[in-house]
Formats: structure tokens, C-alpha cells, sequence
């Protein structure tokens, strides 16, 4: 731990919740190609808005929760909210996160480079199959066509 770490943050890594983990992998989706478009933002309080998972929390502990995401993913960007929330992530959430991340990812109408890198990592990591994957990404642009 360096000299300041203890009064400015930055020292140990502490792991995320189970919460902070599905969260932030919608935020890495959302912000897989440098920024975070209005309807992929939207996309994400939506998600979260109706999960139980989240039903205990308060704005007050969202924005917290937001606030430690938001960090993580400034600091390494979307791989490093991954990596950290991936492992962290219950296995009977592993398709239902990945479901969602498509649906932010292809809010805005357009899917990027990144964005497309990102959804791949994500099948990977979150161990999705193929074809399950597939059908998901189907319904996705199903969804948000037009």
C-alpha cells in the first residue's frame, strides 16, 4: 500500500458483490465502445430496475454502487470490470447477464467493433453456449429493431 492509498483510495482491490457483478457487466457493455449512449444508460437502470437482486437497494446504495463500477471501469475499462465481476457473478445469473448486456449493447441501434469484442468475451467468460448465445443475440435484435 503506497503513502496515500489510505487517505485517497487506491490501495487494496476489494472484490465486488454479486450485485456490483451483474451491474458491471451491463456498464462494461454499455461502455464497451468508449462511451455510453442514452438508450444503452436507460437499458441498464431498466434491467436493474427489475431484478430482484436489486430490490433492498436505495438510491442512495445504487449510487455507490454506480460510484465503485464507475472507477473500476475508468481505471481499466471494460475488460478490467469484466475480469473483476465475471468470477463473482452466481452461475444462474451467468445467461441472464449476458441476455442483457446484448439487449444494452444494441439499444443505441448500432453495434461496434468493441461492442461486438465485448459480447464474444462475454459469451466466453460467462461460459454461454453457442447456440443458446445465438438465440439471444436473435431475440436482441428482434427487440430492438426499428
Amino acid at each position: 500500500m503506497g503513502l496515500f492509498d489510505s487517505l485517497f483510495g487506491g490501495g487494496g482491490d476489494k472484490s465486488v458483490s454479486k450485485q456490483e457483478a451483474y451491474a458491471g457487466i451491463l456498464l462494461a457493455a454499455a461502455a464497451a465502445d468508449g462511451h455510453i449512449a442514452e438508450e444503452e444508460a436507460q437499458g441498464l437502470w431498466t434491467a436493474i430496475g427489475r431484478m430482484k437482486l436489486f430490490s433492498n437497494y436505495t438510491p442512495d446504495k445504487f449510487n455507490k454502487m454506480m460510484d465503485t463500477l464507475l472507477k473500476i471501469l475508468k481505471k481499466g475499462g471494460p475488460d478490467l470490470l469484466v475480469e473483476k465481476c465475471v468470477p463473482i457473478l452466481p452461475e444462474e445469473l451467468r445467461t441472464t447477464a449476458f441476455a442483457n448486456a446484448c439487449d444494452i449493447v444494441l439499444a443505441d441501434g448500432v453495434v461496434e467493433d468493441d461492442e461486438k469484442k465485448l459480447l464474444e468475451k462475454l459469451q466466453n467468460r460467462l461460459e454461454v453456449p453457442g447456440d443458446e448465445a445465438m438465440d439471444i443475440v436473435r431475440v436482441m435484435v428482434l427487440k430492438n429493431r426499428g
